[in-house]
Parts: C-alpha cells; structure tokens; sequence
C-alpha cells in the first residue's frame, strides 16, 4: 500500500532485501514484482503477459509469514508474555498485533527487520494532519473524527501501550534502553489499518491440535476488538472481495485479521484486477497453508507488462478513504456524504420513543449516509426546475 517513499538507491536496497526474506521464508512471485510507484510508496506490477499462468496465481505467501494474533502469541520470544497480557484480558486481539509490530520495530535484532524497513513511516491519513491541514477539514465529519480519534489513541498509548512496548523490549534486552513514543504507537495503528486483510484461515491452522483443548488458549484472538469503537467512522478491514466478508466456500475456515507480506503491497482500485485466497492444503500454490493473490480474470484475459496488480479496499466514499489510508478517488462511484440526521425528526416516526431508547442504550449517533450520485440527480432537478421558471 502506498506511502511516501524514501531516497531511490536506499528504498531499492530495502526492497531487494525484502524480496529476499519473502523467498527465504518460502514465498515466490510469478509473474509479477514489487517494485517503487513514484512517489507513493510501493506497488505489485506485472512482469509478463501470461502473469500467474492458468490459474492466475501471482503471489504466494505462507501462512507463517502472516502477522496475525496466534502468530504473535506464538512468537518465541514475547509470546509467553504477550499470552499472559491477552488471557488477563488487558489487550484484544488488534492492539496485540499494535503492540508487536511496534515492539518489532524498535527491536535492533528483530527477524522481521527486512519487512518493517519497507513499511511506510508516515501516512497521508488524517490522524497524521497537522494543525494547519487539519483546520482546512474544520466543520467537517472527518475533522470530528480525527481529533476524537487522536485523543483516543493518546490516551491509550499513555495509559497502557507505551508501558506494555517498554516491557516487551526488555525480554532479551536488546531494546531496553530505546524510548517508545507516541509517534510509535501511531504509526503501528496506521500500518494496521491500512494494511490487515480479513484471512480465511483453515480452521486445522487455526486449532492445529483438538477443538476442545485449544479453544480456551488460542480461540481467544478471534473475538471482536475494542479498539473499533475508536473508530468514529464505519471501518472495515479489508476482504478478498472488497465487500463485505462473503461465505467462504470451505464453512471450516475461520476469519482472522492480519497482515500478509508481499500481498499487502497491493494498492487499491474500484476496477481491481486481484484477489485473494488461501490454499489449505497447497494443492493450487504447491505451499500448503498458503495464501495467494490472483487475477480476477485468470486465463481470459492477458495482462499488459507493467500493469499495475490492484486490489479493492471495499466500497469507501472519500472522507473513509482519507481518514483511513490517506487518499481520496476521483470521480469515486462509493463517495457519499455524511450528514447528522437531527432528533426532531425521528420522533415523528412511529415507535419514536422506543427507536430513541434503543439509540440511547447503544450511545449510537444519528447519521445518514447521502450517495454523490442522489445528491446529483437531485441538483440537476432543482437546475432544471430553476430553468423552467
């Protein structure tokens, strides 16, 4: 996903490292590459016409290279600790994942160094903003957001993280005298959110061991996080089909949020040319407990060399899109706009009191989501009708 890129020989020397652990670890590019996209970060571009072959398959990454919940309660070196944080209850499954990749990052002698140093350091969302750009979305829904949204994260980082990262670092001692900052934690948050995908995960991988006997350890991490009620707009991470999570066809698979190497390079397009899957037993990829990226069309149509492989993020309007990864879509057919719908007129409704009840019990806000193209349809009317008169 897309960031402001460093200097060209430095970013290149990253990237040819990173490519290197991918296939270390197991992982293999056919047909396609990552590489720079300008200014904007990192991209996965094809590198033939018959990129993934018959099967559209162009990208593979194990499952172990997934940074997941389980994979970081699994870590030999915090796991056990972190374990311990999680059945005391004091972090859920998302800030878990926060608190590793933070945690990782600051660790001089980390093994996941040659992914987190091709990660992006600074975002275009609009938690990043500072003053000055943030007055300019002043009045605005995005605006509320942000500043709600900062000053919860603040909170937390001073209440909970900055101690917990500080603890993590001094198990081996490598980073015991590093200080952990507030940026830190922000930008944790941000690759989080602008990078987890919602993985299928095949429920043997999930409990490789009896149902019975796992579910009360590593069952855990699948439950719902807290940290969503942080977020002041409705956010989703994102699915293989950009939409809402659909029935996956195995019904033993599991969904779990994460992060996946290689494939999380992927940018976003309404048209995406991509999707993703998880081969269980690597009868497609030929790596059991894998997941792939495939082109949507595989087989019926070549893809030009150099086209850039995208995927699709879901159906956002522009205000989530820059709240949430930092980039608006021009001519966006998802954008909308986000207006207060006041309490007077819901009490003109039929079962006014109990709808307000109900409202007040889940501390829920009265919003209306307006599509671009109502609002449109609805300002040429009133155009033509000041053209009549």
């Amino acid at each position: 996903m897309s960031s402001p890129a460093a200097a060209p020989s430095d970013d290149d020397a990253k990237l040819r490292c990173f490519l290197q652990w991918l296939q270390a670890n197991g992982a293999y590019l056919r047909g396609c590459t990552i590489r720079a996209c300008g200014r904007t970060g990192f991209g996965v571009y094809a590198t033939a016409v018959d990129a993934g072959g018959a099967d559209g398959v162009v990208m593979a990454v194990p499952l172990d290279l997934a940074v997941t919940p389980m994979r970081v309660l699994q870590d030999p070196l915090v796991g056990p600790r972190c374990r311990a944080l999680f059945e005391e209850g004091g972090v859920d499954d998302r800030l878990l994942v926060m608190l590793f990749l933070m945690a990782e990052r600051l660790r001089p002698t980390s093994l996941w160094k040659p992914y987190l140093d091709v990660l992006p350091s600074t975002f275009g969302s609009s938690v990043w903003f500072d003053d000055e750009e943030l007055a300019e979305v002043e009045g605005t829904t995005l605006h509320r957001a942000t500043v709600m949204q900062r000053k919860s994260l603040q909170k937390l980082f001073d209440d909970k993280v900055k101690g917990l990262v500080e603890e993590l670092l001094h198990v081996d001692g490598s980073g015991s005298s590093i200080e952990v900052r507030f940026e830190d934690f922000l930008w944790a948050n941000s690759i989080f959110w602008t990078r987890a995908l919602n993985i299928p995960l095949p429920h043997s991988y999930v409990f490789p061991g009896s149902l019975d006997e796992q579910q009360n350890s590593t069952g855990e991490v699948l439950s719902g996080s807290s940290l969503t009620n942080q977020q002041e707009t409705d956010i989703t991470t994102k699915n293989c089909s950009g939409d809402k999570i659909p029935e996956y066809r195995n019904t033993e698979s599991i969904w779990v949020e994460g992060l996946v190497p290689g494939i999380d390079f992927c940018n976003h397009n309404v048209k995406a040319l991509a999707t993703w899957e998880v081969d269980s037993e690597g009868n497609l990829t030929g790596i059991p407990a894998s997941m792939y990226l495939m082109l949507a069309q595989a087989g019926k149509s070549s893809v030009e060399t150099g086209t850039e492989i995208y995927i699709n993020y879901g159906n956002k309007g522009n205000e989530e899109l820059l709240y949430l990864y930092g980039f608006v879509v021009d001519n966006n057919p998802d954008d909308y706009l986000m207006v207060h719908y006041p309490v007077e007129a819901l009490r003109q409704l039929q079962s006014a009191d109990i709808k307000m009840k109900l409202i007040e019990m889940q501390k829920a806000e009265l919003r209306c989501l307006l599509p671009t193209s109502l609002l449109e349809r609805e300002s040429s009317r009133a155009k033509s009708a000041i053209t009549v008169r």
